[in-house]
């Protein structure tokens, strides 16, 4: 199998994922032309070269449908070289489009493959594709298709935790991303969102610098009025062993949602000669993951146990974890699961902080992974994200010196 690089990152901002967020003024289709206009000014010989344009979007319709990947090449000016193609695997979208980019260009069939994630949930807001594993009760019931928060909820009640170390590990989230922004960490990988010559948004929006304590703990819990309404009931029928759930996670324990869109370029060694980019990270090993969908949240951490497996690796011998902060909850059992250290864990801060902005969070990570393994000389880094319906997607990276 052919070795691939990442040869470039680059991503948007990210804004608060509501009308009057700071890029809600700005289609997806839109983010993800200048993105792509963003890179080709990094390396003006990458239009031609690039083959094909793998985007991940967890909400495919309305200005998310209808390939975005492909329209979003044509406008770019890519269009004679490149295809295009958008896929869905939830919020670990992203993920997967990274990873069948490699896995292409692996086996041979490319040589440079565009991938990442766009998604603005202020436009196109979450379950607006009235999907039947939302929608349809029938469906809902045999799927066991809890919501998110009740899932986050379900296992902070399967790991016995506190309320307090909830909010205790969303005021460390908010912390490092504050200091991550304060001292430029995400500058390289960030291209700033313009209007005409007016600049739109150029740091992630739902950063809390004065977030603390007190204000957390101030906090109700968000998903216990969702639970009384049949929620906690259909856990219960599936797993009737739980009995009481304890309805911990608030809004600020909880992923903030927001809008944004990622790039990554990845290629083989001859690509990377051609395009004149250096390879910054070899792609070692990727995995997908499946768990019961009433848990859901853990399968990210279930897909990055079998990449690593797949690498010939330990948790231990990982020097940055980028893993969605689907919630408090997850976080601290990947890290009780994994024997993770903080030292290791989403030293910038994470999706708390900084916003999910679902298809779009794959590439960030990578984007934040890369640059960090760069900036601290670590060797190895993994990124992964959970998704709905117990699906999860993870990604095994090694820095090239």
């Amino acid at each position: 199998m052919t070795d691939v690089y990442v040869l470039a990152t680059l991503r948007t901002p990210r804004g608060k994922g509501r009308p009057g967020g700071g890029l809600s003024g700005i289609t997806p289709l839109e983010l993800l032309t200048r993105l792509l206009a963003g890179v080709g000014d990094r390396a003006a010989a990458l239009p031609g070269l690039v083959e094909d344009l793998i985007v991940g979007s967890a909400t495919q319709t309305g200005e998310q449908g209808g390939d975005l990947a492909r329209t979003a090449a044509v406008l770019a000016g890519w269009g004679e070289s490149a295809s295009g193609m958008t896929l869905n695997r939830f919020c670990a979208s992203g993920v997967d489009a990274i990873n069948t980019a490699a896995a292409h260009i692996a086996f041979g069939s490319a040589g440079l493959i565009a991938a990442g994630g766009v998604e603005s949930v202020s436009r196109v807001p979450m379950f607006a594709d009235q999907a039947p594993i939302w929608s349809d009760r029938e469906v809902v019931e045999r799927v066991g298709s809890v919501q998110m928060g009740i899932a986050a909820d379900l296992i902070a009640t399967l790991e016995g935790l506190e309320r307090e170390q909830l909010d205790g590990y969303a005021l460390r989230s908010q912390r490092r991303a504050a200091a991550a922004w304060e001292q430029g960490r995400f500058a390289g990988s960030l291209l700033p969102v313009r209007h005409g010559d007016q600049v739109v948004l150029d740091h992630d929006e739902t950063v809390r610098p004065g977030t603390t304590a007190e204000s957390l703990a101030a906090l109700e819990p968000a998903f216990a009025a969702l639970g009384a309404k049949g929620q906690d009931d259909l856990v219960r029928r599936r797993r009737p062993e739980v009995g009481e759930i304890r309805h911990l996670h608030t809004a600020g324990s909880s992923p903030a949602l927001a809008d944004g869109a990622g790039i990554a370029v990845l290629g083989d060694a001859a690509a990377a000669a051609a395009s004149g980019l250096r390879p910054r990270a070899r792609v070692v090993a990727a995995a997908t993951a499946a768990v019961d969908p009433v848990i859901m949240l853990t399968a990210g951490q279930a897909a990055a146990e079998k990449a690593l497996k797949r690498a010939g690796l330990a948790p231990g011998d990982v020097d940055v974890f980028e893993i969605a902060e689907a919630f408090a909850a997850t976080c601290l059992k990947f890290q009780r699961d994994l024997g993770v250290t903080d030292e290791q864990l989403n030293l910038n801060g994470g999706t708390i902080a900084m916003g999910h902005a679902f298809g779009a969070t794959g590439p960030i990570l990578l984007a934040s992974c890369v640059d960090e393994l760069e900036r601290t000389g670590g060797r190895y880094g993994v990124i992964a994200v959970s998704g709905a319906a117990g699906t999860g997607s993870a990604t095994v990276l090694e820095r090239v010196p």
